[in-house]
């Protein structure tokens, strides 16, 4: 790898915002270093000049915007083929359009040209890690990892566990999903960049042995994470809650078979008690939020700055197929307008941390990427206006960097993606 540098506009975070006034970083003339793939330093760009210079490629972004990669911290990609397919709700939803999409997948070309696409989308859209949900097909999640390191991407993937209450083609059994959970992790995880995650799909779908088979694995592979979906509608609590009977609340059922923990990630989230918060807080596991796939499925309004005052750590996902949009940007919209209607005003600086370093902090990779720390992985996203000739108008006259961090998260979308590098190499262009 050359080094390089990298000039324009200069954003990150080194933590939440909403609870360290001293987290936000912003250079309005600045320079990443670059070597080797890796942050070496971020440096004023008044100092940049000479052998520092001479000895390195430049990259000159005037009029941009360069910020961390965003994390979209829950993707479905199987289920790319089927963004805004509509439905009554969640479950009406996973019937009709999901579980027959899912079902594809079984044929391993399938699910390696969709993956294919997955990641072209992503990158289009300034995304450089995410923790993704493939099926409950061994190859479907073979593949991904597969494509993803053939990219040299920094991403976290496990194959779905699914043993009741779906199609027959979509059910595992017990042992076959621990068999093959445990050949994928072998192969995949700690090679490259890649990351695994022991995926059941809700509790909905698995068995109390499968759940029980799920703590036998964490056990066994004691940094590899838990990822599955928590109180994402009121019809999916009650549902749960008569296949699990005297239990409290959704989480308790986690808890029972041993997967809330510290390495626990939990989508949605939206509908949880005091109660429950409390002890997700005590167990150190992070929720994933959802807002573009909660408002079209009708699911309900998270509360982003509850969770999080609650000692929850969260993060930013797009959930695609239930979200409609690839795009970071647009899902930080999504949860600005649900935060102002449940009286949760966030700022911008608190949305792009959600899509960037509180992503990284949920997957447990933040030693990685997230922000622009010294030696970390050299994985960012060049912002512009694009061809709006109203976002130039304001560009041009706004404020301060907060005012066009503001107009990016509420505005902005894959258009304005000039530029996504991952590891210090360039993945996506819009202008080649």
């Amino acid at each position: 790898m050359e080094n390089i540098a990298v000039r324009g506009s200069i954003f990150y975070t080194t933590d939440d915002p909403s609870k360290n006034s001293n987290a936000v970083n912003y250079l309005e003339d600045g320079v990443l270093l670059i070597e080797n793939g890796r942050i070496q330093d971020v440096l004023d760009g008044d100092r940049f000049g000479g052998d520092m210079a001479a000895s390195r490629r430049v990259f000159e972004y005037p009029n941009c915007l360069i910020c961390p990669g965003f994390i979209d911290s829950h993707v479905h990609f199987a289920q790319t083929r089927i963004m805004a397919s509509p439905a009554s709700g969640l479950l009406e939803w996973l019937e009709r359009h999901t579980f027959p999409e899912e079902m594809r997948f079984a044929d391993a070309a399938y699910a390696t040209q969709v993956a294919s696409e997955f990641l072209d989308l992503t990158a289009r859209n300034g995304t450089t890690s995410a923790l993704v949900y493939p099926t409950v097909h061994y190859g479907s999640t073979d593949c991904f990892f597969e494509q993803s390191a053939n990219r040299g991407l920094r991403m976290v993937c496990g194959k779905v566990l699914m043993d009741r209450n779906a199609p027959e083609g979509l059910c595992d059994t017990v042992e076959d999903g621990t068999q093959d959970t445990e050949r994928l992790i072998k192969k995949w995880h700690g090679t490259g960049r890649l990351t695994y995650a022991i995926t059941p799909r809700f509790a909905g779908t698995s068995t109390p042995e499968q759940l029980a088979s799920c703590r036998m694995l964490l056990e066994q592979y004691p940094d590899v994470l838990l990822h599955t979906h928590l109180s994402e509608t009121h019809e999916e609590i009650e549902w749960t809650l008569g296949l699990f009977p005297g239990f409290e609340d959704y989480l308790a059922v986690y808890e029972h078979y041993g997967l809330v923990s510290e390495r626990s990630v939990f989508a949605h989230c939206i509908h949880l008690s005091e109660h429950e918060c409390q002890r997700m807080s005590d167990a150190g596991a992070s929720a994933l939020l959802c807002p573009t796939s909660n408002l079209f499925l009708g699911s309900g309004l998270v509360h982003a700055r509850r969770l999080a005052e609650k000692g929850i750590a969260t993060a930013l996902a797009t959930d695609v197929g239930g979200g409609t949009s690839f795009s970071m940007l647009q899902t930080m919209q999504d949860l600005y307008k649900v935060g102002q209607l449940v009286d949760e005003a966030l700022s911008a600086a608190e949305l792009f941390y959600l899509a960037t370093l509180g992503g990284a902090r949920a997957l447990q990779i933040d030693q990685f990427v997230g922000s622009f720390e010294s030696g970390k992985e050299a994985d960012f996203v060049i912002l512009d206006a694009g061809n709006s000739g109203y976002m130039n108008q304001r560009l041009a006259n706004s404020r301060d960097f907060e005012d066009q961090l503001f107009l990016f998260a509420l505005t902005g979308n894959d258009s304005n993606v000039r530029e996504t590098w991952s590891m210090g190499e360039k993945i996506y262009s819009r202008d080649e």
